[in-house]
This record gives structure tokens, sequence and C-alpha cells, in this order.
């Protein structure tokens, strides 16, 4: 287990054993007073007009008009500014593009320049770290002159950022709010953790940095300290797929662990590694694509609440849309969104919260639930039921159900239970469930089920056909139909 620590995290930690946590001095503090005023970005920005290849895009230089009327640049149209993280070699990812045609696409009257700070970025960690305030005031020059010289206004920019590009975006933010001027939107993806975790507002991204700001975690689980993500809000709201640590698809093996290293090395692994931290983008990406299939988040006060199924509420902007078309609500306080997704795209996951009523006649109770779902436009497969707690006397439990299809309004409700390990031994048993008065063998009494769905919010409260408590048997499965439905024989 020590070696997958290490060897997880070590192109990180490689290159932070010779820096210092802490904030870094930005070259120049001060924002040039007049425009008029010479200023040479490090920074190149590639102004998107389709292809696979987007260093092959248009060029817009700083100052230079003529280069946006060249580049096809539209001043009544939207701007949205992509900006890439630490980087490893000296070639553009791929998402890049995946990401700007995905808003070229679906957005249509839309401007897209890309930041490509690749010659600041590829440099040991703790550089490249300190070098994203040059790049974010390298966009902020950017956009003053784009507002003070052909009208386009800051209010409507939208700058995405992944990794340390989150960041980036934050200081673009901040420079801005010296000339008196707010940016519109900034969406952080999977913002850097390293040397930024734990600092104040004004050395990292925040909501302070733009009217709204979204931030997207998906890979906040730490190894020896560290974690490739930041783990704290940094936005209006920050939302927290499968809790925000690491994804799903994206784990790695022991047993395939050396293989891999002996075929690819460890910049092979690094990419591996990756997945998960990158899975921020391909969420926003899904947004885009998939408008039917919005993925919606629950505010809640973490994963393990969440994993119980008591944050499901949709009241007082409880929940938000992740991804492009979220609600730009701003708020006093950083919000979390928890939210279960696929392991791959279309991403998006129905989830529902049930209330279940079960009686046993012990404190404790090993047993193993299953459950199967029948709706107006589908059924689910059966599900096994983690609860947070063993069953014990007369009580009503709460958990969590996710599904990867729509199968539309709750119809009917199919439950099951086994005994477990502990309990598999009849002397045992035979103390802890109830005993009907006609069958031998242990049983399992159930009241009313009541169900919530998270994306429509609507409640339904299921019933027995037979009777207001029913009792099965170990492998009997009992279906429960909306009360209001119920007959009696």
């Amino acid at each position: 287990m020590a070696i997958v620590k290490v060897l997880s995290f070590l192109l990180i930690t490689l290159h932070l054993c010779d820096g210092k946590r802490g904030q870094a001095e930005p070259a120049d503090g001060k924002l040039t007073a007049r425009m008029k005023m010479p200023y040479a970005p490090k920074s190149v920005f590639r102004l998107y007009m389709g292809g696979e290849d987007i260093e092959d895009s248009c060029v817009v230089e700083l100052f230079r008009a003529d280069t946006l009327q060249a580049c096809g640049f539209n001043h009544s149209h939207p701007l949205v500014i992509i900006t890439h993280g630490w980087a490893m070699d000296a070639v553009l990812e791929k998402w890049i593009t995946r990401l700007a045609a995905a808003l070229k696409s679906t957005q249509k009257d839309i401007n897209v320049l890309v930041t490509d700070w690749l010659e600041l970025a590829q440099q040991h960690y703790p550089i490249a770290a300190q070098n994203t305030r040059i790049v974010g005031q390298d966009i902020a020059q950017l956009l003053i002159w784009l507002e003070d010289f052909i009208q386009v206004p800051v209010g409507r920019v939208h700058l995405i950022g992944y990794s340390l590009g989150a960041h980036i975006a934050g200081f673009a933010g901040r420079t801005l709010a010296m000339s008196g001027r707010t940016l519109g939107r900034i969406t952080g993806l999977d913002p850097a953790g390293p040397l930024f975790e734990g600092m104040s507002h004004a050395a990292r991204l925040s909501p302070h940095d733009a009217r709204f700001v979204d931030a997207i975690h998906t890979f906040t689980q730490q190894h020896m300290g560290l974690s490739v993500g930041i783990r704290q809000p940094v936005a209006h709201y920050d939302f927290y797929p499968n809790g925000g640590a690491f994804q799903p698809g994206c784990q790695l093996h022991v047993q395939n662990l050396y293989a891999h290293l002996a075929e690819h090395g460890l910049m092979g692994f690094g990419q591996t590694v990756k997945c998960a931290h990158e899975r921020a983008v391909h969420l926003f990406i899904d947004s885009l694509l998939h408008p039917d299939k919005q993925i919606t988040a629950y505010r809640c006060s973490d994963h393990v609440a969440f994993d119980k199924g008591v944050c499901l509420d949709c009241r007082r902007n409880r929940c938000n849309t992740l991804g492009y078309d979220i609600r730009k609500v701003r708020t006093s306080t950083s919000k979390r969104l928890y939210l279960k997704t696929r392991s791959l795209m279309p991403y998006k996951m129905y989830h529902f919260q049930f209330r279940i009523q079960l009686f046993t006649q012990t404190e404790k109770a090993d047993t193993s639930l299953s459950i199967s779902l029948t709706g107006t436009l589908g059924e689910s497969e059966t599900l096994p039921i983690s609860l947070v707690e063993e069953i014990s006397g007369n009580k009503t439990y709460t958990f969590l159900i996710t599904l990867d299809t729509d199968i539309g309004d709750l119809m009917m409700v199919y439950v099951s239970w086994d005994v477990g390990p502990l309990s598999s031994m009849w002397s045992k048993v035979k103390t802890i469930m109830h005993w009907g008065s006609s069958e031998e063998g242990p049983q399992l009494a159930i009241g009313k089920i009541r169900a919530k769905a998270g994306e429509t919010q609507q409640r339904t409260t299921f019933c027995s056909q037979t009777a207001d408590v029913v009792y099965i048997r170990p492998s009997e499965e009992e279906v429960f139909v909306r009360c209001e439905k119920r007959t009696h024989s």
C-alpha cells in the first residue's frame, strides 16, 4: 500500500520538495495604470475556430486590433477563455480542444479563446504555481484592452480554468477588481491543491474573484498529506461528485501497477493518476453535449450524510445544476453540493431517498437488504442496500439509491432480505427476527416505505398490498405499491 501512495504522487512531490508552502509574490503586483503603457504578456491567446489542433488556431495579440479582425473575433458575442494547468510536456492537452469544440458547437455565437502559457507551465511545480499570478495578469490586461477599445464587457466574460488554471482565473479576476471592474463568471475545474490548500482567499481562487464562481472537485483524495485537487470550498457553489475524493472508472489496481510502470514509465503512470483530476473537465463537457441529461447536485454537510440519503432537498437553492447551465445564485458563503455519477459519459445518475420502517425483536440484527424499482418508463435491477447502522428494534432507516437510467415516476418497490453471516446460525437467528404465528423461521417486519426523487422532488409512499405491516422470510420478496392504490384481499 505504501508503494501505491508513493508512486501515485511522486510526480508532484518531486517538484514540491524544493518549494516552500506559502503565498507566491507576483513578479509585478501593480496593475498598469494606463493601457497606453507597454505591456508584454508572456502568454499566447489562441482563438478557437474549429479543428482538432488548438495550436493551429489564430493568435490574438494584445494591443493589436488587426489580429482580432484577422481571427474573426466578434465583439458582440460573449467571450469564454479556457486556461490549462501545470504542463509536463510542451503540448496542449487534448481536452482543451474537446472543451472548445463543445462550447462552439452548442453555444454557436460565442468567442472561445485559449490561454497558452506552456512556457511558464512547463516548470517545476512550485515555479509553475508562482507563475499563475503572471498569467492571471496577462488575462486581465487582455480583458481591460478588449473592454476599453472594442467594448467587450468584462461582465460578460467567462473564465474556465483547470487545475492551476483555476487559480489563474482567480488572479485575473482580482487584478480586474483593482481597476474597478467585475468579471462575469469563473469556473474552476478541480482547482490545484498543492501550495493553495488552506491559503487565504487572496492567494487562491475564491468567490470574491467574479460576480459568480463555481468549482468542480474530483480528485481531493489525500496521499502523504497532499491532494492533487484542492479540498476546501473556493466558490459560491462547490460540487463534489462521488464525494470529490476519487471517481468511478479511475481506480488503480496494485496487481497491474508494476506492468504499467514497466510499459509506460512514470510519465505514463502520471497519465493514469490524472484520470480523476481531469474528470472535472469531462463533467463540464458532458453538461454541454447532453442538455437533456443535466446533472443535479444537492447541498449537504459532507459526503457521509449524502450517502445516507438525507440531502435531496431543492428548497431555497439547496440544489443546483452542475456545469455550463448552472443557476448563477450568489451566496454569502460557499455551498457544498454532492452527487453521484456514472463512470462514462453521459455521467448523469438519478437520485432517490428511501425511508423504510423495519421491525426486529433484538438490539441488533445482521441482515442484507435488496430493493428493485418499477417506474412508468422502466425497471431497475436488484440493488443491494447499505445501511449506515445495523437494524435494531423498531426504527425508520434512510438510504440513498442511484440509477443510471430514468425509470420515470415510481410505481412499485420490491424488497427482499437475507440473514448476514453473523446471523446464519439458526440458534442465533430465531432470537433475532419476529416469528410468525403459523410459520417457523425468522421473519423481518416491514412497514411503509417513503421515497423521494431528487431530480423531480416527487414524494411517494408505498404500502404492502396485504397489510400495514408485512412479515417476510429470508429470500422472499414483497411487493409494495403506492398507498392510494392499495387493495385488501
